[in-house]
This record gives structure tokens, C-alpha cells and sequence, in this order.
């Protein structure tokens, strides 16, 4: 489905970013993942042989920019790119830190408009955008997380109307809850998970590789005729009301 695309993913390392890379290295796709951590960069190549790490933070400018040219110097373009690293802190309003909401709207937003800005001048079909429920169906103890995640919502629409006269194709995939590395460290127990488990309709969590699909799709020429669109992978969970806002927010 991808056969000769390059696809550079960042938060490629681990959780939607790997499974993301792997999906799509299986569709033929060229494939650079971006990540802070080499030894996680390292772990990741041995399950993608004919992809490349190429190790930054997404919310740093220098690293965005060498990244992009990284990419372009080895492939000659980027025809897809995946916006998928992400951070996520819980805490009341009146008690997180400057740090702490940096850290948050940093590496969700700015590392998206970042990465977007540099692979711009080579990009050639399509950007997906990983938000999340939380950017649709805000909860407690989450301000920061959940204005990053709407923010990239309304970034991505109008940076789809921006693009469309260049044919680049812009969409957002907005992920419930997913079997993560960061949503076990927000569980913190296996019991914990499995109490989040029953608040999803189809009464379980979602597969990274579940929602890989999903970036697929958009990412295909299947989905030539969609742009500015959200396309929310949550087994039901914001088809009716919220019911997240009393679990992810206690800590």
C-alpha cells in the first residue's frame, strides 16, 4: 500500500510510534524513526531492519531541523509524516509546575509544529497528527494534557486548508485508551488497567497495532479524499458521555 513512500514517524521508538513503523515498513514503505532515546532507538531497528533512527526531542528546534535533513539527505523528500511522540503529566491546575505544563504543550504541540514546519519544504502527500480522546473529551487533572491534544486538533484542520492547493493531505488520529508504555505508567498496576479496561464499551483496551491501522488508512491513498478530518480510535468511549474523567485523573 505504501510500496517506495518514506515515511518518517516520530515517538517511533515505542507504543502507536513503533507499531506505526512496523505497519508500514510491512507496506513497503522507507522508514525514519525519530526518538530522544538511543538505547530505545537501538531496541526498535532489531524488529525494523530496513528502517533508520535518527535520535532527537521533538521540541527542540536544532533537533527538528538536523532530523528533517537527516531524512531528506538519505531519502531526497518525506512523503509522509507521522506526528506521533507525545508526553503526558496529571496534576491539578493549582499545583503543576511551569515545567510541567512546558514539558506537556512542548513536546504534543510545539514538537508538532516543528516537525511539520521543517518537512514541509520536501513533504509530498500526507501528515497525520496523533491527538487523542483527551483533545475531545477533556477530563480533570489533565489541563495540560487535553489542551495540547485539542490544540493539535485545530492546528491540523487549518493547516489542512492551508495545504490543500499543494495536494498535501492533512488528518488527525485521536486514540483512546491504548496498551502504551505511557498508559501503564499512568495505571501504575496491572488492576489499574484492567479497571480501565471496563470503562471502554468493547470493554477492552486498544492495541497499538489497532490504531496503526488507522494511521494506514490515512495515510493510504484509500483516504485520498479526506483531509481536516478526525478519526477517533476509542471503542466507544466518547459515543455518549465522558467516562474517563474520574479515572485517568486519580492519580
Amino acid at each position: 500500500m505504501l510500496s517506495g513512500k518514506v515515511a518518517l514517524i516520530t515517538g517511533g521508538t515505542s507504543g502507536i510510534g513503533l507499531a506505526t513503523a512496523k505497519l508500514f515498513s510491512s507496506e513497503g514503505a522507507t522508514v525514519a524513526i525519530m526518538g530522544r532515546d538511543p538505547s530505545k532507538g537501538k531496541a526498535a531497528l532489531s524488529s525494523l531492519p530496513n528502517a533508520t533512527y535518527h535520535r532527537g526531542d521533538v521540541s527542540i528546534e536544532e533537533d527538528a531541523k538536523r532530523v528533517v535533513k537527516e531524512v531528506v539527505d538519505a531519502h531526497g523528500r518525506i512523503d509522509i509524516l507521522v506526528n506521533a511522540a507525545g508526553a503526558f503529566i496529571s496534576s491539578p491546575i493549582g499545583e503543576m509546575s511551569v515545567e510541567d505544563w512546558d514539558r506537556v504543550i512542548n513536546v504534543n504541540l510545539r514538537g508538532t509544529f516543528l516537525m511539520t514546519k521543517f518537512s514541509l519544504p520536501y513533504m509530498g502527500e500526507a501528515i497525520i497528527n496523533i491527538s487523542s480522546t483527551a483533545g475531545v473529551s477533556p477530563y480533570p487533572r489533565g489541563t495540560a494534557y487535553c489542551s495540547a491534544k485539542a490544540a493539535i486538533i485545530a492546528f491540523s484542520r487549518a493547516l489542512a486548508l492551508e495545504l490543500a492547493d499543494r495536494g498535501i493531505r492533512v488528518n488527525v488520529v485521536a486514540p483512546g485508551l491504548t496498551d502504551t508504555p505511557m498508559l501503564r505508567g499512568i495505571a501504575g498496576s496491572v488492576s489499574r488497567m484492567r479497571e480501565f479496561s471496563s470503562l471502554v464499551p468493547l470493554r477492552r483496551i486498544a492495541s497499538p497495532e489497532e490504531v496503526a491501522e488507522a494511521i494506514l488508512f490515512l495515510a493510504s491513498p484509500k483516504a485520498s479524499y479526506i483531509t481536516g478530518q478526525v478519526l477517533v480510535v476509542d471503542g466507544g468511549m466518547t459515543a455518549g458521555r465522558s467516562t474517563t474523567a474520574g479515572s485517568l485523573s486519580k492519580g
